[in-house]
C-alpha cells in the first residue's frame, strides 16, 4: 500500500494491531505500536491503539506482562492531553491488574469502570479469556475488601449483570465468597448437627474418582480450582478483621510520616510533651498487638490440667495418666500439622485499648494530602513553608515505617536511635584503625607480588613506565577538561528548602506544568477522597451488618449461598451478640431451604432470653413455627415463662 503510494493512517495500524493482539504476538504488536509512536501525526496512536496492545500483553501465555502494561499506561498517561481512556481500557486494565494479582490498581481503575453503563458486561466477557469479572470479585473476597465487594456488585445490579458461577466457586471448607472472609478461616461451619461425611464424600464422586484431590501429591501442581484465570496463583487468602487492622497501621504509618515532615506545628499550638505522646501513640498503633502468645506450650512441659485443656477443645477423651494425655496431645498435633491445621493454643483475653480522647484530638488536626497535586505544587513554588522545614527534627527513626510490620520488633524506638548514635561514634574510630591497617597490609602484598614476578630486561621495564606515564597525564588532562565543564552544572542545592525550590525553578529543572498524576489526567476526582479518608476501625458488628448485605446482594444477583455461608453469618451474630440480626439471617436461610439442627436453635432463643431481648426469641420461634420446624418442648417453656415473668410487672403497674 505504501509501495502505491498512499501511506497507512491510524485507522489502518489499528486494523494490523487487532490482528497481532488477537494471534497472541505482544512483540510484533508493541514495534507495530512503536512505528505509530515515532511516525508522523497522521498515524499516531490513539486510544483503540493502546486497548489492543494493552490486550495482546495482557492475554500473553509467556512471561510475566504487567510490568509492560504499566509502561504503557504511563504513556497514555503522559499523552493525556491528546486522547483519553474509554470503557475498553479500563475493563483491560482491571483484568490485567486483576490476573496478575495487584488488586490495588484493579480497584482504582474499577472505579472509573463504574462511571460507564455496562461496564460490568464488557468485563465479563461472556466469561470467556478466564472470566475477568469473577476473577476481579474472588481477589476482592481472598483478600478481605469487602466494602470494595460490595460496592462491585451494586454496580452489577445497576448493570443488569447476573454473578457468574465461577465467582461462586466453594473453597475447601464449603463457603463461598459469602462468608469465606469471616474468621476463622479454615473451619467449617457448626450447623447444629452431625454432618455424614460418608453420605458427602460418595456425592462428590469419591467412589468414582472424580472427587477433587485438595492436597497435591508430592511434585504435582496445586489442585485449588480458584487458582484456574490467575497468571500465577490466587491472591494470599486474608481475613476482613485482618484488612481492617493492616489498613489501620498504614493510615497512621501515613501520619506519623506526615507528623515527622511537617513538624509540630501541624498539631497546632501544643508543647513538646504533648507532641512527644503523639509519636508514641502512632508508633504503639503502628506496632500493633503482641504476637508472642500465638506459640503453643512445649507438651513436655505442660501438667496435667493444661493437657486435659487442649484435649477437651478439640473433642478428644481426657481421662488416663499423664504420660497417655501427654501422647495424646503430640498425636493431636502431628496430625493438625500434617492437615495443615492450626495448632491450640490457650485463648487469650485482649486487652482493651484505652481511649484518649485528648490524643485522639491532636492525631485528627493531622492532614493527610495524598494525591492533591494543587497542594504539591503551592509547597514547589514555596508557598506554604514555615521555619519548621527548613529544621530536620531531633529524633527521627523511619526505620518504624517499614520495619513495624513483621510480628517481632524490638523494644523502644527512642532507645535504638540513641543506641545508634553511640554507635556510629565507635564505628568511625574502628573504621581509622582498619583503614590504617588495610593500607599496610596492601603494601605488603604489593611487595609479595613484585618479587614473585618473573625477571625483565631493563629496557623493556623503562618502555612500561614511559607508557605508564604519558597515559596517566593524558588521563590527568582530560579529567581537569571535564572536572572544569562540569563546575558550573554540579548537582548543588542550598540546605534551605525555600532556597531549594527557588533554584530548582531557576535552573528548570522540573516544570510546574509536568506536576499532574493519573487522577489528574484521567479526571478521577474521587481518587484524594478515597486516599486520604481515615479507614473505619473493624469491629463484629460492623462485619455482621456487611455479611448480610453481601449475602442480600448474592441472591438478587442470582447466587446461592450454602447453608454453610449462613451458618457462619449467624455465628458471627451471636459473637457480636447481635439479636436484631438473628431474625433476619435465620429468615433467609429458610427461604433458601436450608434447615439447621435443633441445638442452634435452642443456642440462639437462650441467647436472646439471656440479653432481655424476648421479643426476637418471640420471632425466632414464630419463624421456625411458620417454616415447619419443630421447636422443643423445653425451648417453648423457657419463651412462655419468660413472657409471663414480663407480663406480670407489667399487669401490677396497670392496676396501680
Amino acid at each position: 500500500m505504501e509501495a502505491a503510494g498512499r501511506m497507512a493512517t491510524t485507522s489502518h495500524f489499528n486494523c494490523l494491531l487487532s490482528c497481532q493482539a488477537t494471534c497472541g504476538i505482544p512483540e510484533i504488536a508493541f514495534s507495530t505500536f512503536e512505528n505509530m509512536e515515532y511516525g508522523e501525526a497522521f498515524m499516531k496512536p490513539d486510544t483503540e491503539s493502546y486497548n489492543w496492545v494493552i490486550q495482546a500483553f495482557t492475554r500473553a501465555e509467556s512471561y510475566d506482562r504487567v510490568q509492560d502494561v504499566a509502561e504503557l499506561l504511563g504513556m497514555m498517561v503522559e499523552d493525556y492531553k491528546r486522547l483519553q481512556p474509554n470503557v475498553r481500557t479500563y475493563a483491560l486494565l482491571v483484568e490485567c491488574f486483576t490476573k496478575y494479582c495487584v488488586t490495588k490498581e484493579a480497584i482504582r481503575h474499577f472505579r472509573g469502570l463504574k462511571n460507564f453503563e455496562g461496564g460490568t458486561v464488557l468485563l465479563h466477557n461472556e466469561g470467556q479469556h478466564g472470566d475477568p469479572l469473577s476473577l476481579y470479585l474472588r481477589a476482592l473476597c481472598r483478600e478481605g475488601r469487602i466494602v470494595e465487594l460490595i460496592d462491585a456488585l451494586e454496580t452489577m445490579e445497576r448493570d443488569n449483570q447476573q454473578i457468574p458461577a465461577r465467582a461462586m466457586i466453594l473453597s475447601r471448607k464449603y463457603r463461598t465468597l459469602v462468608s469465606s472472609w469471616i474468621e476463622p478461616l479454615q473451619e467449617e461451619a457448626e450447623l447444629g448437627h452431625e454432618v455424614d461425611y460418608v453420605a458427602r464424600f460418595i456425592a462428590e464422586g469419591g467412589l468414582t474418582g472424580e472427587r477433587k484431590r485438595w492436597v497435591p501429591r508430592r511434585g504435582k501442581t496445586p489442585l485449588d480450582p480458584d487458582a484456574d484465570g490467575f497468571i500465577y496463583n490466587s491472591p494470599m487468602e486474608n481475613s476482613f478483621k485482618q484488612r481492617c487492622l493492616e489498613e489501620w497501621r498504614i493510615h497512621h504509618r501515613k501520619l506519623l510520616r506526615t507528623l515527622w515532615n511537617e513538624g509540630p506545628a501541624i498539631l497546632g499550638n501544643v508543647s513538646e510533651s504533648d507532641y512527644n505522646r503523639v509519636v508514641e501513640r502512632l508508633k504503639k498503633i503502628i506496632k500493633g498487638p503482641e504476637q508472642s502468645a500465638l506459640k503453643p506450650k512445649a507438651a513436655s512441659k505442660m501438667v496435667v490440667s493444661e493437657l486435659k485443656e487442649e484435649l477437651e477443645a478439640q473433642g478428644l477423651p481426657t481421662d488416663g495418666t499423664r504420660n497417655v494425655l501427654y501422647q495424646r496431645v503430640q498425636k493431636a498435633r502431628r496430625i493438625n500439622r500434617s492437615r495443615g491445621r492450626p495448632l491450640w493454643v490457650p485463648p487469650v483475653e485482649e486487652e482493651e485499648e484505652e481511649v484518649d480522647e485528648e490524643l485522639d484530638e491532636l492525631i485528627s488536626r493531622i492532614k493527610l494530602e495524598e494525591g492533591n497535586t494543587e497542594f504539591w505544587r503551592r509547597r514547589f513554588l514555596g508557598e506554604g513553608l514555615t521555619e519548621n522545614h527548613n529544621k530536620p527534627l531531633e529524633v527521627e527513626d523511619y526505620d518504624v515505617l517499614d520495619v513495624t510490620d513483621d510480628a517481632d520488633v524490638g523494644d523502644d524506638v527512642g532507645d535504638d536511635v540513641a543506641k545508634e548514635g553511640e554507635d556510629d561514634e565507635v564505628d568511625e574510630e574502628d573504621e581509622e584503625v582498619e583503614q590504617t591497617e588495610i593500607r599496610v597490609g596492601d603494601r605488603a602484598k604489593d611487595k609479595e607480588i613484585d618479587t614473585a614476578k618473573p625477571l625483565q630486561m631493563i629496557g623493556v621495564q623503562l618502555l612500561k613506565d614511559s607508557d605508564q606515564t604519558t597515559r596517566s597525564s593524558r588521563k590527568k588532562r582530560r579529567s581537569s577538561r571535564v572536572s572544569m565543564e562540569d563546575d558550573d552544572d554540579d548537582d548543588w542545592f542550598p540546605e534551605d528548602l525555600q532556597e531549594a525550590f527557588k533554584e530548582l525553578r531557576e535552573r528548570k529543572v522540573f516544570d510546574v506544568e509536568d506536576m499532574y498524576t493519573i487522577a489528574d489526567a484521567w479526571g478521577w476526582t474521587w481518587e484524594k477522597d478515597f486516599k486520604n479518608k481515615a479507614p473505619r476501625r473493624w469491629s463484629q458488628e460492623w462485619e455482621v451488618e456487611l455479611a448480610i448485605k453481601l449475602m442480600t446482594k448474592v441472591i438478587e444477583l442470582g447466587g446461592t449461598p450454602t447453608i454453610g455461608d449462613c451458618a457462619v453469618v449467624l455465628r458471627a451474630a451471636i459473637r457480636a451478640p447481635m439479636p436484631s440480626a438473628f431474625l433476619q439471617i435465620l429468615q433467609t436461610t429458610h427461604r433458601l431451604g436450608y434447615v439447621f439442627g435443633s441445638p442452634l436453635y435452642d443456642e440462639i432463643i437462650s441467647l436472646c432470653l439471656d440479653l432481655g431481648e424476648l421479643d426476637a426469641s418471640i420471632a425466632i420461634v414464630a419463624d421456625l413455627e411458620t417454616s415447619g420446624i419443630k421447636v422443643p418442648d423445653e425451648t417453648l417453656d423457657r419463651v412462655i415463662s419468660a413472657r409471663q415473668a414480663n407480663d406480670i410487672p407489667a399487669n401490677n403497674a396497670s392496676s396501680q
